[in-house]
């Protein structure tokens, strides 16, 4: 075993080492310019919009000619009104008469129930806000769009050489404002507009007035909540400087005050102040983590959906729901009523952060379920008539159950996926307090109430007495499927196997084994003797579809996996084969991103290129946003509509991940911490990739680099105490480490480290680059139309 002293390997080869150079200086980690946002004028929908946000609120700035436009949302903005013909039907709403109906066959009235609360144009549902117009002056023409992702603000820039610098400050999520500034000469008007898609809900038409260099609206809502948009404006120089903010009757009796004292204040600021403390929250973000990939496309999509997450999800503001801070402003309600969705939309929303180090951004829908869980234990003692807790599988901001499609809006299970997410987030922190207080804590309400809802049939199997995999089927008798499927099989697996290594991590020893005997009654999963993942126990997957549902014990969960044994091997090749032979046209883009991560996993580098790339060629639109369907018509899918949801974006982001970093154990619930895994999924044509600072699965910061498709640097900062695994992948050439006692393990080099102590190696680059495999992932290429 060779290893080296100090850091004279990362001296000559010139890497950026964790986030200091040798002097001891930070080295800076912004976006390069080159992946900012560029969109050529006009811009005439609100969904090719450049976003900007700070989680509480969020702006979308459009326009052509002399006309600019932002689009507001913010986050707390709902209906919470049940539906009419829901409290018609509510003392039947619950999982005793869904059985009856079900087992009767009497789908007609069981879709009148349990859609009953899912009213696409009336309430529950999220509200737009309203929009601001600007008429410039007659001299300035829009040319163009950028947003800078370096320092987050929108640009608009005119013909004549000026521009428009726009922001909604990052430092202020409790009292959010979006400040721009207009060189040039003075505007012409400003205008606010009031959301049409309000008049739907019978709300009274908003209250507007003005003064001097302000305009403000109210809008009365539902139940006593009501909101303000307020837009002021003056010359600064040669400048016209506008703040616009959203306030709620939460923050004051009269939200309209609330708004103008907010307003006032920014006015009162210069643009370059308010820029800087902006900016500097930024800064931060961006210094956690960064990727290098040598496919600009790929990687500017990378840099853009991370900064969704700084831009949309901030502790101590709503989490993102389907669309985030930027509800449709089309003169509807937003396309799904704008709610949490949690059979995929929201664990795929929260799916990539930990690896980017953006643990905060992701908190905040942890934090958010957890606030939710007295009103997650009501809802399993009146649905369910069971003691824990259980989630929604689709719900309005405070976590009311909204139906639509019960056989997966009402299924007990989906509870179990967002406790994954407690789990995976204890799993790369390695917080032990949060372990303590949160994770283990939530789950196991998940976990008493699933527990209570089990019966053992007559070879003592726990099973669920409904069961289903979304979306198979759509609404109809066939979606309940035998019990349990793969589906509600894995989401118990998974819960009862990460309960069990919880409660042992916590010293639990009983609970723990209680846990773990709940894992050895759910029997197998169902497969066909090839192999094949089964729905149930007897029915295969019928087509294409959109949800990868059946695969679930791949991904995200991980239950089977390449190390498993052989028997884990057959299962995935199998149901791999069996996916490619149905083909795509049943796929939104999310699928595309899903099933790119999915394959990473399982190592398939050229399928999990080819499918992140076909996603990113033809099903966002101009601005990144996921579309759902294929933009180009292209035939990748019979999908070609476009409504906006973000869980594809983010599936994006976390395909990257897999394909640089992997730590997962091979055995979850085990306890063990997984081998550290760099580049386990490169494609051939990636000859060259590097990154900082990636969190793996214990809390550690890793950084590598690739040259001529070989690993030829990484450094491990350690998360905690304990010994740390590398897998070595290496193909053979021997690392030179910065340390002795790296000792090789079978497959796996490993070394004993304390908390904040970094492991490195060097290893030889390759002199060419290697012949490509049999199947490379060639570029999408688009044909024109």
């Amino acid at each position: 075993m060779r290893y080296y002293l100090g850091w004279s390997v990362g001296l000559l080869l010139g890497f950026s080492l964790g986030n200091h150079t040798l002097n001891g200086a930070t080295t800076s980690r912004l976006p390069d310019p080159e992946l900012n946002l560029r969109l050529t004028a006009p811009i005439k929908t609100w969904d090719e919009a450049i976003p900007l946000g700070n989680g509480t609120m969020g702006v979308l700035l459009w326009g052509e000619g002399h006309t600019l436009r932002l689009s507001l949302d913010r986050g707390d903005l709902w209906d919470e009104r049940p539906a009419k013909r829901h409290v018609e039907v509510r003392e039947l709403f619950n999982w005793t008469t869904m059985q009856q109906l079900v087992a009767s066959n009497r789908m007609d009235e069981f879709n009148r129930i349990f859609d009953s609360n899912y009213d696409y144009d009336g309430p529950p549902t999220k509200l737009p806000a309203g929009r601001v117009e600007i008429t410039l002056d007659p001299s300035q023409t829009i040319a163009a769009f950028e947003l800078q992702l370096a320092t987050a603000e929108g640009v608009a820039r005119f013909q004549d050489g000026k521009e428009l610098r726009a922001l909604v400050n990052a430092a202020r999520v409790k009292d959010p404002v979006a400040v721009i500034r207009i060189l040039g000469p003075a505007v012409k008007e400003v205008t606010l507009r009031t959301p049409d898609a309000v008049k739907k809900l019978g709300f009274p038409p908003a209250r507007a007035g003005e003064t001097e260099g302000f305009r403000w609206f109210e809008q009365e809502a539902a139940d006593g909540f009501s909101y303000a948009v307020c837009a002021g404006w003056k010359r600064a120089r040669d400048a016209t400087l506008l703040a616009v903010t959203v306030a709620t009757r939460e923050e004051g009796k009269s939200p309209q005050a609330v708004a103008r004292k907010r307003v006032e204040a920014a006015l009162n600021q210069s643009y370059e102040k308010l820029a800087a403390e902006h900016s500097r929250w930024w800064a931060q973000f961006w210094q956690r983590s960064q990727v290098v990939l040598p496919e600009p496309h790929i990687l500017q999509h990378y840099y853009l959906v991370r900064y969704f997450y700084g831009a949309a999800s901030r502790r101590g503001a709503p989490p993102m729901p389907l669309q985030g801070v930027w509800t449709a402003d089309a003169g509807n309600l937003p396309p799904w009523k704008g709610d949490y969705h949690n059979d995929l939309n929201t664990q795929m929303t929260y799916i990539a952060y930990r690896t980017s180090g953006d643990f905060d951004e992701g908190a905040c829908f942890l934090d958010y379920l957890w606030d939710l869980l007295p009103t997650f234990r009501q809802f399993a003692r009146e649905f369910y008539d069971a003691p824990g807790a259980a989630v929604p599988g689709v719900m309005s901001l405070r976590g009311q159950a909204l139906g639509g499609w019960g056989q997966y809006s009402l299924s007990p299970t989906m509870g179990a996926w967002n406790a994954h997410l407690f789990y995976l987030h204890w799993r790369h922190t390695g917080d032990q307090r949060f372990l303590r207080e949160r994770a283990y804590p939530f789950s196991r309400e998940i976990g008493i109430c699933l527990r209570a809802l089990l019966q053992p049939d007559a070879n003592g199997i726990l099973k669920l007495p409904l069961s289903s995999s979304p979306e198979i089927f759509d609404n109809t008798r066939r979606a309940f499927l035998k019990p349990n499927s793969n589906y509600d099989l894995a989401s118990l697996q998974m819960l009862f196997r990460s309960l069990a290594e919880m409660a042992r991590a916590l010293g639990m020893t009983e609970a723990a084994a209680d846990w773990n005997s709940l894992v050895g009654q759910l029997g197998d999963y169902h497969t066909l003797p090839n192999g094949t993942l089964l729905l149930d126990e007897s029915t295969p997957l019928p087509g294409s579809h959109r949800h990868l549902s059946n695969l679930m014990p791949l991904h995200p969960f991980n239950l089977i996996t390449l190390e498993g044994g052989e028997r884990d091997r057959q299962i995935i090749a199998a149901s791999l084969k069996d996916w490619d032979k149905q083909g795509t046209s049943g796929w939104c883009g999310y699928s595309f991103t899903w099933m790119s991560a999915l394959r990473a996993r399982v190592g398939d580098a050229e399928a999990a290129l080819r499918n992140l790339d076909i996603y990113a060629r033809a099903f966002i639109l101009r601005n990144g946003f996921h579309a759902n369907g294929d933009q180009t018509k292209s035939g990748f899918s019979s999908f070609t509509y476009r409504p906006f949801t973000l869980e594809g974006n983010f599936l994006a982001l976390e395909s990257v991940h897999e394909m640089l970093l992997q730590s997962w154990d091979a055995s979850p619930g085990t306890g063990n911490w997984g081998a550290i895994r760099v580049f386990p999924a490169m494609p051939w044509r990636w000859h060259d990739a590097s990154f900082n600072d990636l969190r793996a699965e214990g809390g550690h910061r890793v950084s590598a680099r690739r040259q001529n498709n070989a690993t030829t640097w990484l450094q491990i900062v350690a998360g905690r105490d304990g010994a740390v695994r590398i897998r070595d992948n290496f193909g053979g050439r021997e690392p030179s480490w910065n340390r002795k006692g790296v000792r090789k393990v079978e497959n796996d080099f490993e070394v004993v480290l304390k908390k904040g102590q970094f492991l490195e190696a060097a290893l030889p680059k390759p002199t060419t680059i290697p012949s490509p495999p049999t199947i490379v992932a060639e570029p999408v290429v688009i044909q024109s139309r």
